[in-house]
């Protein structure tokens, strides 16, 4: 039977069901159904308390307004004062009822209808923010055809295991993130990545659930479990940040306590003293209840975190997963850049360029042994000598008691030899080579060290029971966009990147010149590169440290914000970091740095609308007469300005604005 990767039939059109409307999914919300319940017994009560009808018919169904619009905020009120909390909806709920009890009931029954419309708006708005999200799940198909030899066997994508085998039709969604092992694509990623072109895929290429197949049938080794995937984890992480709050909103509800209260005893000053003065009480009372209304820090509550969350959505859909509000606000305020090299200046790919032998052993034992050795590690050099091994057709023995140090390398038993793969620090240090009598120390792995490395290669040493046997030249490659991502961030920051690396200075510096970076601090330990960042934060500087490896995961955790490279990054160091860039390209930090910027705008332009707002409504009521349905309408409208002023982020072109 011919191999089922070369059945490239189109996939038949998977059954459509019937698009919810746009009806169907505004009244799904519970406050929507209960603002629209409200307004529409206020208007059918409106226009017979206005013809001058009888009470009993007009009543009920006010009665009926004010429990729809104002029970649920009015139980949440009672909930937070059980707590000792004083919530500003109450307020709002406590406001109409004082209107109703002097006989205001078409005041107070305006009140409620523009305060449950304008709780429904606030939940559609933050709704479209996880909408915009959540919506990639409904990506990733439901079912998958696994492949078991020859033989097809449609499965629950939920069933798939990793190291399962998939085939993928021209036309058909990714079940799972995984590796492709044969066929040819096009595969049209952007909604993972933000590529605007669909990417070529190959053997050995990564693929994303969700991502749509092009003309090419694939066959797919499932990598990650369904939880695990990107498109999961960009869910996981935008819900997990919609839980936590940036510190400007925790200062802000903070403040928000002792401001209510505030409220609440200035209107019952204002209430009680022009009453002891003689004042009318309806008037003094529509008066006080006006100024409790127009005086609530409604759109100041609600003006830090709908432009933090957009721009984790957006940044999200775009393949960078900002694990948090307070992540999101910080990324806005970093003054400068460390940038690890191999995996985040280079493409985390580097081969073996040269081989330079120093003892007994041919270059495809030293290259078996060293592969042997390597093969356990995640760092990218040793996976490049896997690489070069198995390109060679080289036999690799098998390894055991894998030790790996970060920073310096790693070590293993090989066909019960002691194999090391290792930094050439000592070896530079050194006068003779150990177990090489009568070689010359320049003619031993020091000069070939200096050799490779003036050729812009970086060096390792390869012992073999404590001899040196050859030193590997490996070169990798700049990332394409890494001199105009550079230059972003030192616009951004307005000081150049750093490159802080454990890579040789000569190395380092050849290929920090192509990306345009002038302060390089090369050879560098973990540690060294903790110290670094710390000496940063101590002089006030707040540092931003990208990175991939093992050795980059201190650093990261040291940092002020540290972002990770996802495709290639160590689990450690995705696990540190506080955002992780999924698509392989470094232009997205710039830009998610760009979009926090522009998000801590928006917190300050929605912070002075509503401040402005609130303090020309308050004069108003104070030094004249301001109508409590006009004050209710000029607080809502605020409110809700203020929320999708700061849902702006949310839309493409805030992410384009970003890139620019």
């Amino acid at each position: 039977m011919a191999s089922p990767v070369l059945d490239t039939r189109p996939a038949a059109p998977p059954a459509q069901a019937v698009p919810p409307t746009r009806r169907t999914r505004l009244f799904a919300l519970p406050e929507v159904r209960w603002a629209a319940l409200s307004a529409v017994a206020f208007l059918a009560a409106l226009p017979l308390d206005l013809a001058g009808a009888p009470a009993w018919a007009w009543g009920p169904l006010y009665a009926v307004c004010y429990a729809a619009g104002g029970w649920e905020p009015g139980w949440a009120g009672l909930q937070a004062l059980r707590e000792k909390s004083l919530d500003v909806d109450l307020l709002m709920v406590v406001a109409a009822l004082g209107a109703a009890a002097i006989g205001q009931y078409l005041d107070g029954g305006l009140l409620i209808v523009i305060f449950a419309t304008s709780g429904a708006l606030e939940a559609l708005a933050t709704r479209r923010t996880a909408d915009s999200v959540r919506g990639l799940l409904d990506l990733a198909p439901a079912r998958a055809v696994r492949l078991n030899g020859s033989d097809e066997q449609p499965v629950d994508v939920a069933d798939l295991r990793v190291g399962d085998t998939v085939l993928v039709r021209p036309g058909e969604r990714l079940p799972a993130d995984g590796t492709v092992l044969d066929g040819t694509s096009d595969v049209d990623q952007a909604t993972i990545t933000g590529e605007p072109l669909p990417a070529p895929k190959a053997p050995g290429d990564d693929v994303f659930a969700g991502t749509l197949n092009g003309t090419g049938a694939l066959r797919v080794r499932v990598d990650k479990d369904a939880s695990e995937s990107v498109i999961a984890r960009i869910v996981a992480m935008v819900e997990e940040a919609s839980a936590t709050k940036a510190p400007t909103q925790l200062f802000i509800e903070k403040v928000e306590q002792r401001y209510s209260v505030g409220v609440v005893v200035a209107t019952l000053a204002l209430f009680a003293v022009p009453l002891a003065f003689g004042a009318d009480f309806t008037e003094t009372l529509l008066r006080a209840m006006t100024f409790m209304i127009v005086a609530s820090p409604c759109a100041v509550v609600l003006a830090t975190m709908p432009p933090l969350l957009s721009a984790i959505a957006n940044a999200g859909r775009h393949g960078v997963l900002v694990k948090s509000a307070v992540v999101m606000e910080r990324l806005g305020q970093v003054d400068r850049v460390a940038l690890d090299k191999t995996g985040t200046l280079t493409e985390g790919a580097p081969r073996v360029a040269e081989v330079r032998l120093t003892g007994a052993l041919t270059e495809p034992e030293v290259l078996g042994l060293a592969a042997a050795a390597e093969l356990p590690s995640e760092h990218p050099l040793g996976r490049a000598v896997v690489a070069a091994a198995r390109e060679r057709d080289l036999p690799v023995p098998a390894a055991r008691d894998f030790a790996s140090v970060p920073g310096v390398g790693v070590r293993a038993l090989a066909d019960d030899r002691e194999v090391t793969v290792r930094r050439p620090a000592a070896d530079r240090e050194s006068t003779t080579v150990p177990g090489e009598p009568g070689l010359e120390p320049d003619q031993g792995p020091p000069l070939a060290v200096r050799e490779l490395e003036a050729d812009g290669h970086t060096a390792v040493v390869v012992t073999v029971d404590g001899v040196p046997v050859a030193v590997l030249g490996i070169a990798d490659r700049l990332r394409d966009g890494a001199p105009a991502a550079v230059a972003a961030l030192a616009r951004l920051t307005g000081t150049a990147p750093t490159l802080l690396t454990g890579d040789n200075e000569r190395a380092a510096h050849r290929l920090a010149t192509d990306a345009g970076i002038t302060d390089v601090r090369a050879g560098l330990l973990p540690e060294d590169k903790v110290t670094a960042v710390r000496d940063w934060e101590r002089a006030g500087l707040r540092t931003l440290v990208v990175g991939d490896g093992v050795n980059d995961a201190p650093a990261l955790a040291a940092a002020h914000c540290g972002i990770a490279m996802g495709r290639a990054g160590s689990d450690l160091a995705l696990e540190t970091a506080d955002a992780v860039v999924v698509r392989d390209e470094l232009a997205t930090v710039p830009a998610v740095v760009a979009l926090s910027r522009r998000a801590r705008r928006l917190v300050v332009q929605n912070l002075v609308i509503a401040g402005v707002c609130i303090g020309a409504l308050v004069i108003w009521d104070l030094a004249g007469h301001l109508p409590l349905p006009l004050g209710v309408a000029g607080h809502e409208g605020s409110t809700v300005l203020v929320g999708l002023n700061g849902l702006r982020l949310l839309r493409e072109s805030a992410w384009r604005r970003a890139t620019c």
